[in-house]
């Protein structure tokens, strides 16, 4: 066999609101295209299930894990929880004339993507920190889903949770429907990716991992209260996604999927287990419904991680050949 080979909650159809619906059973995966790819997931998927197989994995070893930015929804131009704190540091610059000259603040409030995107993973992280230090857990995550009620993408003109991809989602249902305990482990900030991750994915926040600040226990007058701290905690990114599995998950996933370089160390890590293995990477080549872009991108860059793929025959999947539709309302 081959190297990745080594041997529920349904998902959502429409958007945010929408109920959840299984894939049907005798055709698991209608967006994906009739190819490698599809037959390649399925054939793992038939091969870890089957109980007189020589690779089946019982059904408390199923974990899989997924990268969300790029992975799950559209990432480019830049990263939404990026969009987010950008628009948090200009509403409050008024409170804050340092910021004008002081980074990585003075290149959020000008606004210019291509320098945004430019931004260190570091400096990044600490705009997150600040701009929402001093809130509540419960403000925090009423803040984030009043702004992804309206907040909307620049080329796309939809919300970013209309931005998710329906190949994805089947396939998260498809594992589910299949014993398979679905994780999202991603750079992007925990608290944040919890507002939206059950309603979109059908993933609730207890099987999230993210990068995270340090909060501190108040008892106020109406009762306690986790007030955000401006320090960071944990990045979960490059080789911080196998310490996170390893911190709040405790078992090493036997299927990973992600699509760039700080994912990498999560598939290596999937991949060094023993038995049957599916390590994935989407690859984004389709600029004409979504994006094109990998070795020289500053969002979401795959280099790195592509050629270990090559090297270690993990899947690739093209965006462009192997899904026949991107988002849920391609298929209307």
């Amino acid at each position: 066999m081959p190297a990745p080979f080594r041997t529920a909650l349904p998902a959502v159809v429409l958007v945010i609101l929408a109920p959840l619906t299984p894939a049907r059973a005798d055709d698991p995966l209608p967006s994906w295209a009739d190819g490698p790819a599809r037959q390649r997931i399925i054939k793992f998927v038939t091969a870890v299930t089957d109980r007189s197989g020589k690779d089946y994995v019982p059904p408390e070893r199923r974990v899989a894990t997924f990268d969300n930015d790029g992975t799950l929804w559209t990432e480019k131009p830049m990263y939404v929880e990026v969009v987010f704190s950008q628009e948090r540091v200009q509403a409050l610059a008024g409170k804050h004339p340092e910021w004008k000259e002081k980074e990585p603040f003075k290149t959020l409030l000008e606004g210019d993507p291509a320098r945004v995107t430019r931004l260190t993973d570091k400096e990044i992280q600490e705009a997150l920190v600040v701009s929402h230090a001093g809130m509540t857990t419960a403000e925090f995550d009423a803040l984030v889903k009043d702004w992804l009620a309206t907040a909307k993408h620049p080329r796309f003109k939809r919300r970013y949770t209309e931005l998710i991809y329906q190949p994805m989602l089947e396939l998260l249902a498809y594992l589910r429907a299949n014993g398979f305990k679905t994780y999202i482990v991603s750079g992007g900030g925990v608290d944040f990716m919890r507002s939206f991750t059950e309603r979109l994915y059908g993933i609730p926040p207890g099987q999230i991992v993210g990068s995270s600040v340090k909060t501190k226990y108040e008892l106020r007058e109406r009762g306690p209260v986790l007030v955000r701290l401006p320090d960071f905690l944990f990045s979960d990114n490059f080789g911080g996604k196998a310490e996170g599995i390893e911190r709040h998950i405790g078992r090493r996933p036997v299927a990973a999927f992600g699509n760039s370089d700080g994912d990498q160390q999560m598939l290596e890590w999937t991949a060094a287990g023993e038995g049957a293995r599916l390590m994935l990477l989407v690859h984004h080549d389709d600029a004409e419904r979504e994006y094109a872009y990998d070795r020289t991108s500053d969002v979401g860059r795959l280099d790195k991680a592509w050629d270990e793929a090559t090297r270690r025959d993990w899947l690739v999947v093209s965006m462009k050949k192997d899904w026949k539709v991107i988002y849920p309302f391609d298929k209307k």
